[in-house]
């Protein structure tokens, strides 16, 4: 708890650490799926996001670690499976700032600049500054939520596709298969609202995977 204040005004209580394990051991097998896609619409400064990507690092280092190649492009896609929103514009900063942490301490002598700039440039999308309940950003002017929907298509190559955050909601009446944060590919039926062409590490962090 940052302040009663805070408490009163916008109800911020942080999970304690142990019961965000405890959380997430009741669906290991997708905390420790290195594509699994998890979205926390109230993520503070990362309290679950931080320990699901630190989970599926693990797994990274575990299977790919005798590649240097395959593991960062595979931790870089760990990072892009997580998404969050949050009201407060300070906690959305915090958040973005321990989960590059977490990312640049998995990637150890890899992280370079590079690197770097394209999980940045990944946060500055997946952890939203805005309002879950009303499915808008929190800024003078409020627009839809949109997330980007990352996949690894290997050699080095990512594809990215975004889609309105009030569209995936609707995705409940086709069963849970349909959603984005479901296993891949299960909700073609949903058309994107922009789709990119192909991406390496060096687009994205170049570009900053612009959003415009």
């Amino acid at each position: 708890m940052r302040s009663k204040e805070r408490v009163a005004a916008h109800g911020e209580v942080f999970t304690p650490p142990e019961l965000v394990q405890a959380m997430l051991d009741l669906v290991r097998s997708e905390s420790e799926r290195i594509d699994s896609r998890f979205l926390e619409p109230a993520c503070g400064s990362g309290n679950f996001l931080v320990p699901v990507l630190a989970r599926k690092l693990t797994v990274v280092q575990a299977r790919y670690g005798g590649s240097h190649f395959e593991r960062a492009h595979q931790a870089l896609l760990a990072l892009m499976s997580l998404y969050g929103i949050e009201l407060l514009e300070d906690n959305v900063r915090e958040c973005r700032e321990n989960l590059l942490g977490v990312f640049s301490g998995a990637l150890r002598d890899l992280a370079t600049e590079e690197w770097l700039a394209a999980g940045s440039a990944v946060l500055a999308l997946n952890i939203v500054h805005g309002d879950a309940l009303s499915m808008t950003t929190r800024e003078a002017t409020p627009r839809a939520i949109t997330f980007a929907e990352w996949s690894y298509v290997g050699k080095g190559i990512y594809r990215r596709r975004d889609f309105r955050f009030d569209t995936l909601t609707q995705m409940s009446s086709f069963g849970e298969e349909g959603s984005l944060f479901a296993e891949l590919g299960r909700h073609e039926i949903f058309t994107p609202d922009r789709e990119f062409p192909p991406l390496s590490v060096r687009d994205i962090a170049e570009s900053g995977v612009r959003n415009d």
